[in-house]
């Protein structure tokens, strides 16, 4: 199963979610109605009092579910912090954070999204994590004390490269959407126990009465625990199992993720979570069960399927031997790390294509790439940080320096057009900014290799994220400004300027704009059209090779269509009005339309490193990652 038909699950279990809402709601209101019929014993009020009771509960569950929801507006950070998640620092000096950190930051670039926001459940034990949010933009990863005591560098790798596949996959928003609806299920149970506890003095006819109304709430309320564990078993064993599979596919290697799975299993403290109420709500967005559930209710697999699934010869008597030998002395990651060799492991040497160089793809091989990245992207993400200077790397983390830094990336080669970007940048943010841009520019950033550019935004973005929300509104307003001082801007810089407006954006008001896009492609054939239009006159100075490649990427996504070839006048402006619809598409379509870029972009059979990056941040805008090599033909 590839990105698109993951995507495509997640689309579709969206759906299932609100057709399992609605049948738990009317049996929680089916349930009510009966209680409220056996009190009363029927009458000629009962109608109208049914009537009520039905729009009560009705009310009460919708009313939770959008209460938890708008709750959980700011994505991924809100559920990190209400966890107990403390955040890890950009500087850490803590080793094992480093590790994390170097981790998630390779797994980010090598899969083409944003570096996620890292949190610590620093008091918890068991070996666990989740990934949290709405969209990559405000993607967040969590991962208890215990995952980093006991877990070696590779089966961190393979529990972290398990929540990429749930930040890539769509999962997420799913999940805090699932959060929303349960707590909406659970509301009459919760009402029913607050009852309780402030009615237990009550007296006479009136406490008989508080007594039986909180009776009836708490019967309702297991009702409600009922359907919630069975909807959260049905959405996440499936998913779980898919981010196992994912995350080998990631990593090329099963062992890492099969020897995490085998410390929970071996281990006393497991994968549990001391906080049970805060675990019972987030169970299935956890790599392992946090409160131990099972059977019916099972939000994951059992372990011994999820190691045998990765290591089909292991046997049940292996992790008795494995738990009897960490009762007397309990791993230690680190220890393993040395043992292992993982510590002291360089960054392998794999040299970045020359700046003039070119490579034959193929387009399916391209769009099957996205969001699949291979062991040769990670060795290539650990050479991009490596390659990437240290004053950059100390910028690109600093709150201070990073939206100058990010602005002087869409600062043009001509110095006329960037003086005027420059003014543009001091109006809005002032001279002092401007200033650092320009400086930025003329110094760390002069000469930086093309494939470096796109990497080092997203090794930037969470620190972007830290910035106050009108400094922020402000930077997009500044990027805007910048992308367009000019019609000479590259498409290039065009493309990343609105790739960081998407990004900052969602992280400004994630639920906004989180939605599985369902239009189909006949529905956009004059976004498809223009799109295809600018990127084959980008790339080419002759007229009559600029149609053919656009010719080329037409017959891939819409094959039956005669569309023209019109390159606009406004050259990259006239991409402003695309976005959106292109962005809406249903995930398969998106895949054809991958293709179709992929094919305008390598008609002549040849990509040199220029192209493959206005490639890759195109795909970026729309959602569709791609790793940092580009897949030959």
């Amino acid at each position: 199963m590839n990105f698109y038909e993951r995507q495509e699950a997640a689309r579709r279990g969206s759906t299932r979610l609100v057709v399992l809402f609605v049948l738990a709601v009317l049996g929680i209101v089916a349930a009510v109605d009966l209680a409220v019929l056996f009190l009363l014993g029927g009458g000629e009020r009962s109608g109208t009092l049914l009537a009520f009771t039905t729009l009560f509960t009705a009310a009460v569950i919708g009313l939770g579910s959008l209460y938890r929801i708008a709750s959980l507006r700011g994505g991924g950070d809100a559920v990190a912090v209400q966890m107990g998640g403390v955040p890890v620092p950009e500087d850490t000096t803590d080793f094992a954070l480093r590790r994390l950190r170097n981790v998630v930051e390779e797994m980010a670039i090598a899969s083409g999204v944003p570096v996620p926001r890292i949190y610590v459940l620093e008091h918890e034990a068991g070996i666990n994590a989740f990934a949290a949010g709405y969209t990559p933009a405000d993607a967040a990863i969590a991962v208890t004390r215990g995952a980093l005591q006991r877990l070696n560098r590779d089966e961190l790798q393979g529990v972290v490269a398990h929540e990429f596949s749930h930040i890539l996959n769509g999962d997420m928003r799913l999940n805090l959407r699932l959060i929303g609806v349960l707590f909406g299920i659970l509301m009459l149970g919760l009402i029913g126990r607050k009852i309780l506890e402030h009615g237990r003095g009550a007296r006479g006819r009136s406490g008989g009465a508080v007594l039986m109304v909180a009776l009836v709430a708490m019967v309702v309320g297991y009702i409600g625990l009922f359907f919630g564990r069975m909807i959260k078993a049905g959405v996440s064993r499936t998913r779980e199992r898919l981010a196992d599979a994912s995350a080998v596919q990631f990593t090329r290697q099963a062992q890492g993720l099969a020897g995490a799975l085998k410390k929970i299993a071996g281990l006393a403290e497991g994968s549990r979570l001391s906080e049970r109420g805060e675990a019972e709500e987030v169970s299935h967005m956890l790599f392992g069960d946090g409160i131990g559930l099972s059977g019916l209710f099972a939000t994951h697999p059992p372990l011994l399927e999820r190691i045998q699934a990765l290591e089909p010869g292991f046997r049940p008597d292996q992790l008795e031997t494995l738990s009897r030998r960490w009762a007397a002395t309990p791993p230690d990651g680190l220890e393993e790390d040395l043992q292992l060799g993982l510590a002291t492991r360089e960054a392998a040497h794999v040299p970045l294509p020359g700046a003039g160089s070119a490579v034959a793809l193929s387009p399916s091989a391209v769009a099957m790439q996205v969001a699949q990245p291979s062991p040769h992207d990670y060795q290539r993400a650990d050479a991009i940080v490596a390659a990437l200077p240290e004053p950059l790397r100390a910028l690109a983390r600093d709150r201070a320096q990073v939206v100058p830094l990010l602005l002087a990336l869409l600062l043009d080669e001509d110095p006329a057009l960037a003086a005027r970007q420059l003014g543009e940048i001091a109006t809005r943010l002032g001279p002092a900014v401007a200033e650092q841009a320009r400086a930025s520019r003329a110094g760390p950033l002069a000469g930086l290799h093309p494939a470096l550019r796109l990497p080092l935004a997203e090794l930037a973005f969470p620190a972007l994220r830290q910035r106050p929300r009108p400094e922020l509104e402000a930077f997009l307003d500044s990027v805007h400004a910048v992308a367009h001082a000019d019609g000479r801007v590259s498409l290039f810089e065009y493309c990343l300027a609105q790739l960081l407006r998407v990004q900052v954006r969602e992280a400004l008001d994630p639920a906004r704009y989180a939605r599985f896009g369902r239009r189909r492609l006949t529905q956009v054939r004059g976004e498809v059209a223009a799109l295809l239009g600018v990127v084959a006159q980008s790339g080419h100075d002759d007229p009559a090779e600029a149609q053919r490649a656009y010719l080329a990427g037409l017959q891939h996504v819409l094959p039956q269509e005669h569309l023209p070839y019109l390159p606009p006048d406004s050259s990259v402006q006239a991409l402003d009005a695309v976005w959106a619809p292109l962005d809406a598409l249903d995930p398969l379509a998106k895949q054809s339309l991958v293709e179709a870029l992929a094919a305008t972009v390598a008609h002549d059979g040849r990509v040199n490193v220029v192209e493959a990056e206005l490639l890759r941040t195109v795909c970026a805008v729309l959602h569709c990652p791609l790793p940092p090599v580009l897949e030959r033909g």
